[in-house]
Order: structure tokens, then sequence, then C-alpha cells
């Protein structure tokens, strides 16, 4: 039953794939219309941008390798033309691909090759965390949260601080603090955060979004009172939150 639901829940989300290997285009699109969701392929990045002029989609699948762009930055183009979800489909296993992806937009990150339900279930928790598709239908409802004298406008990625000046954040950003938002004052680890249960112990790009957001937010960001680490733990956001 719980299946179903969940199922149910994505049925209207559409995802469009970026992958230049037909065999796995037409796996990931299986995999993703096995389970509800609405698909369209693309080769190039070329094609993906040209389609976004008339249509947006809730997610985008991108393989970092593709013929005519690199794919870190058709991911940086993304973030900044459409306010949608970034999984980052590929065979390169650096971690500064790793962190140049997700600094750059991606939401999350899977190595070829993959199990595709795992993919499904990546799929459907980025769309859980943003707020996308007809499964994330609560999650829109509560678009604008205030903090500390802060505010953040979930859906358009906007932070306002407390003398009313705007800064744009990220797609990467936005998820991390959306995440401490949704639990103030509860210890979150950096899988929590990064939405993944497979983190390295050597993967450092959630201290990069941590840092980040903490040049953005603290008055000094080296001595932090907002986003408080906790040693051995993870992190915590040390404020009360008002949603909207």
């Amino acid at each position: 039953m719980a299946e179903d639901e969940a199922m149910a829940g994505t049925a209207a989300a559409l995802v469009y794939i970026v992958e230049d290997d037909a065999e796995v285009s037409r796996l990931v699109e299986r995999a993703l219309r096995d389970f509800g969701f609405a698909c369209e392929s693309f080769g190039n990045a070329a094609g993906v941008l040209r389609r976004l002029q008339s249509e947006r989609p809730d997610l985008c699948i991108v393989d970092l390798g593709l013929p005519d762009m690199d794919g870190i930055e058709l991911v940086r183009e993304l973030a900044r033309r459409c306010n949608c979800g970034v999984l980052v489909l590929t065979g390169r296993g650096h971690t500064v691909d790793r962190v140049m992806a997700l600094e750059g937009g991606g939401d999350d990150y899977v190595m070829k090759p993959f199990e595709p339900r795992e993919l499904v279930a990546r799929v459907r928790s980025i769309l859980r965390r943003r707020g996308l598709g007809s499964a994330g239908t609560a999650g829109m409802q509560r678009r604008h949260a205030r903090f500390a004298g802060w505010s953040l406008d979930c859906a358009a990625n906007l932070l306002r601080a407390p003398d009313g000046t705007e800064t744009l954040l990220g797609t990467a950003e936005t998820q991390v603090l959306r995440a401490f938002l949704e639990r103030p004052h509860q210890i979150l680890t950096r899988e929590q955060l990064m939405g993944t249960r497979e983190l390295s112990p050597l993967d450092r790009s959630i201290d990069v979004r941590i840092s980040r957001l903490r040049r953005k937010l603290e008055a000094d960001p080296q001595n932090p009172k907002l986003i408080k680490t906790v040693y051995g733990a993870g992190y915590m956001l040390a404020a009360g939150v008002e949603w909207a």
C-alpha cells in the first residue's frame, strides 16, 4: 500500500534525461516510467536547453560526459535557467567532479553502473526535498520560512536578510538550508543533509555547502551562532523557525 501511494504521489513529475548513451537512456527512462514518471530524453545539452524554452521539467538527470558540453557546465546552466532538481548520473568517480557538480547546482550524484530502483528512489527523494511534482504539494504549501530575522522563499531560492537584502541561493545551498529549517534544533548528519545513505567519509561536499551558507548567514563564519557543528555527530540549526 505504501509503495502504491508513493508511486501515485510522483505520477505528475516530469523528468528530462540528458544522456548520450542510448542504452543507458532507455534503461533510465524505462525505470522511471515503470514508477509513474513522465520522461523525455535528450542525447546532448543543446537539445535539452532548447526544450527548456517551451517546457520546464521537475527534475533533470544529467550525464557529465556529453558530446557538446561538459555536464558540469550544463548543471550550472540548468540551475541558472530553471528551478528544477538535478541528479548527476556519470561514470566519473573523482571527488573534484562530485564537488563541482554539487556546488554547481546538483542535488545528488549517482555513479555508473547503477541499480535502476535506487535511481528511482533518489529521484523521489530530490522531489520530496524540493517540494516538486504532486508528491511535493504539502511542501509547496510550506514555501516561506522565517528564522532569526532571516527569511527563505524555498520555491524561488531567495534568501532575505534582516536588513532586507536579498540573495539568490544555489540549488545545493537551498537544499541544505531547507533541511535545517524543517528540523530546527535537531542534529542532522552529513548523510541526512545530502539526502544519501552512501556518503563517503572522504566526501567534503556537504562541508563546502555549510561553509558557503555560514558566509551568508553568520556575522562571524568562523564562530557560527546559527549553524553549529556538533563534533562527531553533524550540524544543527540553533534557531526557531516559522513557516507560511
